[in-house]
């Protein structure tokens, strides 16, 4: 497989036409349902389509609509088009998705007519964005005044669909005129500007194509973990719009697993779908977990077949995953990853052996050192910055020559995350480099913090910020949410029980939720903003 879609081409191929995609919408009467062959030959329609709408090799497309069949069939047709596909989230604001279409140049966007209305204005500024494909019935976008006469031009996505229909045929193989290679440009990935302005990750198809592979199982094509996946039903419930949602759609081509989609989460439809379609395993993010365990519905469902999930984007507290395993009677497969290594660095499969707090060991084909401030490598359990490469790390930021250099140094992927190695090899990570809260000058990572503090009975989950002191440079606060009240002074007293002293929080609030991004990790730029008074 050189190319994005020779793994939807591989997937046909190895398992042959099979139930691979089930929809399932409460607006609608009945579940909608795709074979995989189906979906192939859709997206070798829609691209031709976007051929003939003048989309040539090398454009970027935006694709922006909330989880739905024509995502998935969306990134495959643009591949198959010789273009760049530019995931953009359904929930960010005009101005962040104007900021996307004009710094990528995009000259198309796949959206929904739900979503016209609200974007419509601010990307009719964008003078390279000339046309746009709505999903759907486009009365539903009501009038489309504030689009100028012509500009961008609006299709339905089934006018688009039937300008490609001769092309149906083609889904084993390259539409005539696209001569890719797997060095080309597949994806840019906004990243979530947490750091400043959103950087666009650009992605190979060389990229893609090992993430997948090494993705679907810690020990590659002859993993146990890959081969048991066939025939499994897994559940997408996250954003395909972001980098772990991107993969874990690629692995299921790998694995000939059938997938039931949901539009959101939401956590009675998820038990909902485990039930019905006897769901053996999902990938997550932690605040998926905490939900679904803290769920009234959890009991009211059979949620028996579950035998896996994978949780990523985020450190998952040690407490609860112990807590979701028992609860639910399945493991908890930890990873960890970043846009601008394709999503994946680190994982486990379903035979190893798992260790605490670990993320697993890096996948196949993957180096990873832990390495102080001068990049030399430190002592095998001590605390570094992670630091990796091999096929799966981006090409290079776009049009941040600059920010690339800084973050590729030496040929190696500097990820901002402090973390430690084992002497069997497995990654913990501790926390953003960021994070780091330095306290008279001892470092204290926060997750070491909230590990202690999601243990205790009362607390649901917890959110660890140094917050400014004249004395010490910084103190430690918390943020926690709780199922129960629960005394600020006893939650110290139990920190102490396992923490130094100087780790302890001077500080702890109690906040209803705590603010998270669009993909459910917790916000602590967010969080630091709202409720920490910086020194004027």
């Amino acid at each position: 497989m050189r190319l994005q879609y020779d793994l939807a081409i591989y997937n046909c191929q190895r398992f042959g036409t099979y139930e691979a995609l089930v929809y399932e919408d409460p607006q609608l009467a009945e579940p909608r349902r795709y074979t995989n062959v189906e979906i192939a030959r859709e997206a070798v329609q829609l691209a031709a389509g976007l051929r003939a709408l003048g989309i040539e090799t090398g454009d970027r497309v935006m694709v922006m609509i909330p989880n739905c069949p024509e995502v998935i069939i969306s990134y495959q047709a643009i591949a198959r088009a010789g273009a760049i596909v530019i995931p953009v989230l359904p929930l960010l604001k005009p101005p962040e998705v104007q900021y996307i279409a004009q710094n990528s140049g995009a000259r198309l966007l796949i959206t929904s007519p739900l979503l016209l209305p609200l974007h419509g204005t601010t990307l009719a500024q964008v003078p390279a964005l000339e046309q746009i494909v709505c999903v759907g019935d486009l009365a539903t976008a009501g009038p489309l005044g504030s689009l100028p006469e012509g500009r961008p031009q609006v299709h339905t996505y089934q006018d688009v669909l039937a300008r490609g229909a001769e092309y149906a045929d083609y889904y084993l193989s390259d539409l005539p005129g696209i001569n890719l290679t797997p060095d080309d440009t597949a994806v840019i990935l906004y990243t979530s500007g947490t750091t400043g302005r959103p950087k666009g990750v650009m992605l190979s198809h060389r990229n893609l194509v090992a993430n997948a592979v090494s993705g679907r199982g810690v020990g590659g094509d002859e993993d146990p973990s890959a081969a048991e996946s066939q025939g499994e039903t897994h559940l997408a419930i996250l954003p395909l719009a972001h980098a772990f949602g991107l993969v874990a759609s690629n692995v299921a081509y790998l694995n000939g697993a059938r997938i039931v989609m949901l539009p959101r989460f939401d956590t009675t439809a998820v038990f909902s779908a485990i039930e019905r379609y006897r769901v053996s395993g999902f990938a997550g993010v932690p605040a998926m977990f905490v939900a679904l365990l803290h769920s009234p519905d959890a009991d009211r469902y059979d949620t028996s077949s579950l035998q896996y999930c994978v949780s990523g984007s985020a450190p998952l507290p040690v407490a609860v995953l112990e807590a979701f395993e028992q609860k639910f009677g399945c493991r908890i497969l930890e990873g960890y990853g970043l846009s601008e290594a394709t999503a994946a660095l680190t994982g486990h499969n379903r035979e190893m052996p798992r260790k605490p707090g670990s993320v697993g060991k890096p996948l196949p084909g993957v180096e990873i050192r832990i390495v102080d401030e001068n990049d030399q490598d430190v002592p095998v359990g001590e605390v570094g910055e992670i630091i990796a490469r091999g096929p799966n790390v981006m090409q290079q930021y776009y049009n941040l020559p600059e920010e690339t250099a800084a973050a590729m140094r030496n040929g190696w992927l500097h990820t901002g995350d402090m973390g430690r190695m084992d002497e069997d090899g497995y990654i913990y990570v501790v926390e953003r480099k960021k994070d780091l809260i330095i306290r008279g000058g001892f470092n204290i990572y926060p997750r070491d913090v909230e590990e202690v503090l999601n243990r205790h009975p009362a607390v649901i989950e917890s959110a660890v910020v140094g917050i400014p002191s004249e004395r010490m440079g910084e103190e430690v606060k918390a943020f926690v949410v709780t199922r129960e009240p629960v005394d600020a002074e006893a939650l110290k007293a139990f920190c102490r029980e396992y923490l130094a002293n100087y780790k302890t929080p001077s500080e702890i609030e109690f906040v209803d939720s705590l603010p998270r991004n669009l993909v459910g990790k917790i916000d602590k730029k967010e969080l630091r903003r709202r409720y920490v008074q910086q020194p004027s």
